[in-house]
């Protein structure tokens, strides 16, 4: 039976360019270090998916409609269902005094941000910079396989998924209170100073709302927990003092014969 639209899945997936063999990305780490791809600094676990939502590419998002779980699919994603077809107006040739101080430093295939739109140099020369603002794999079909491995079901569940979505942290560290209609999320006490973190509540809050109707309020609690009491050591014991040395008993006088 097709997935409906709205049904929240965890899936491993990994994608490479179909022409190439180029690595896309995946969302294992074992699997992105045999592509080569690994980053060290992002968190690698299954992607949290809402069928037909466009929370992935929609070639992608079509094949998974009719997928089931534990299922695994081979998907071929053409360049009009992925990050589209290329646009060659997209491709500008800029001053290099545009980059300011950085001008100087420019090299083919550095990614630059130009006014709020990342591109890559792909010439230089004649004092001017050639910028391809087309996406890395616009124009490509793309490969994927992956594996669905649940189906959410429980609302514990779906929020648990909906916070890791957005905030890297511990599941086990986070706690859920339901009372009626209100929802209380309590984060681990390192988590509080995540930049952006009142912009990340309010998307988690957002997600509960749609995917979870039946909540009409949701409070984020902070707790601070005082650090252990330091424990207070006995005091040494002094050394014992060695006994005094008892003096020697004098031998009486010999009386002369």
């Amino acid at each position: 039976m097709p997935f409906e639209t709205g049904t929240l899945i965890l899936a491993n997936y990994s994608a490479k360019v179909k022409d190439t063999g180029e690595a896309v990305e995946s969302t294992q780490a074992d699997e992105a270090k045999k592509l080569g791809i690994h980053d060290p600094t992002r968190r690698y676990e299954p992607k949290l998916i809402s069928i037909g939502e466009g929370w992935v590419l929609q070639g992608l998002d079509e094949a998974l409609r009719n997928a089931t779980v534990a299922e695994r699919l081979t998907v071929e994603v053409p360049p009009e269902k992925g990050f589209g077809q290329r646009d060659a107006s997209l491709v500008r040739l800029l001053p290099l005094r545009k980059f300011g101080e950085r001008a100087n430093e420019l090299r083919v295939g550095d990614v630059v941000e130009v006014e709020g739109r990342l591109g890559v140099v792909r010439f230089l020369g004649s004092g001017r910079a050639q910028v391809d603002f087309n996406h890395r794999f616009a124009g490509k079909t793309l490969i994927y396989d992956i594996e669905v491995l649940t189906k959410l079901e429980t609302d514990q569940d779906k929020i648990m998924a909906m916070i890791k979505r957005r905030m890297a942290v511990d599941a086990e560290k986070v706690k859920l209170t339901f009372d009626g209609p209100s929802l209380q999320i309590e984060l681990p006490e390192d988590s509080y100073l995540t930049e952006g973190i009142q912009i990340l509540k309010k998307a988690i809050a957002t997600d509960v709302f749609k995917y979870l109707p039946g909540i009409r309020a949701a409070n984020f609690v902070e707790s601070y927990q005082a650090p252990p009491p330091k424990e207070t050591e006995a005091p040494e014991a002094a050394p014992a003092k060695p006994a005094p040395e008892e003096a020697p008993v004098a031998e009486p006088a010999k009386t002369p014969s």
